[in-house]
């Protein structure tokens, strides 16, 4: 993956002050280009008199002038909200405006009943999960799984909502408070890590970019949780599937977390479409960010 001469018009949307953001804000600059730091809630569309459309950000730049948009945060908000934004991205793909990771792509990996169903559909191995909107049918879940289950929220991230249920009194109560909530129940299989490598593997451009363990004591190895990176060299079968999965969602950037399971097989736990990489980069040698930069680049002007 190799840099591009040409002077490049990119934004990146996010919060302009989080690492990412900065650091993507630094390397793109360094290599020439024009970059716009654009916060997520700051869009606007406009239709004008003759019908065309137009997103615009901070200060009005017409962002389907953009050659590259990299996608670093969705913030959470209302339904409303979410929608709004996942159809600026659309509009702005739609202009020609190449965005990393495209709009499709974060859609499938943002809604992880979709996701797991991405997956499954091209063969990549993921724990068995039962989604349902009724508390019976989550009832019904938790005992076709075996009573050990982890209960997830729909959309989520950094194991935020995320809880393990062992008991089926424990189950009871917990799907009723959810009921309240007039949740969707994403109830599925739990594997423990304990003896077993937990994962996350930053795939760029089809290509593994570097991969850690999340060593923990606990059953939920999230870094944002206390769990310490280690620096790992994956096994074939490991890259295959990380690559693979990536593949799935049609993502550019992507980080997969992969689990041991206790056949000994490795399966896919989740898909990230806007990953971090800043614990990674603590346990890799090569610059992260710079990597991504260059396959923005290359996927600008393929």
């Amino acid at each position: 993956m190799t840099g591009v001469r040409r002077r490049l018009l990119v934004g990146v949307l996010g919060a302009s002050g989080s690492w990412h953001t900065r650091g993507l804000v630094r390397a793109l600059t360094g290599r020439g280009h024009e970059v716009l730091a654009i916060p997520a809630t700051r869009l606007e569309s406009e239709i004008d008199s003759d019908g065309d459309v137009h997103v615009v950000g901070p200060d009005g730049p017409a962002l389907e002038e953009l050659d590259l948009l990299i996608v670093r945060g969705l913030p959470r908000g209302s339904l409303e909200q979410v929608i709004f934004r996942m159809d600026v991205l659309h509009v702005l793909a739609e202009r020609g405006v190449r965005c990393v990771n495209s709009p499709r792509a974060i859609e499938r990996t943002v809604d992880k009943s979709w996701a797991g169903a991405s997956l499954s559909r091209a063969g990549v191995a993921t724990p068995p999960t039962i989604v349902c909107e009724r508390y019976d049918g989550a009832m019904r879940a938790f005992d076709r799984l075996g009573g050990d289950v982890v209960v997830k929220p729909l959309f989520g991230a950094m194991g935020n909502g995320i809880v393990r249920i062992e008991d089926r009194d424990v189950a009871h109560r917990v799907f009723r408070a959810l009921e309240l909530e007039r949740t969707v129940y994403y109830v599925q299989r739990t594997i423990a890590p304990a003896g077993r490598r937990n994962l996350r593997v930053l795939v760029v451009a089809g290509e593994v970019a570097g991969a850690m363990e999340r060593v923990t004591d606990a059953w939920r190895a999230n870094i944002a949780r206390g769990a310490r990176p280690r620096g790992v060299r994956l096994s074939e079968d490991e890259r295959d599937l990380a690559l693979a999965a990536a593949a799935a969602v049609e993502a550019d950037v992507a980080g997969v977390d992969l689990l041991g399971a206790p056949a000994g097989e490795v399966v896919v736990l989740e898909v990230n479409g806007i990953p971090g990489w800043q614990a990674l980069q603590s346990v890799c040698e090569q610059d992260l960010t710079q990597l991504v930069v260059s396959a923005c680049e290359a996927l600008v002007t393929a």
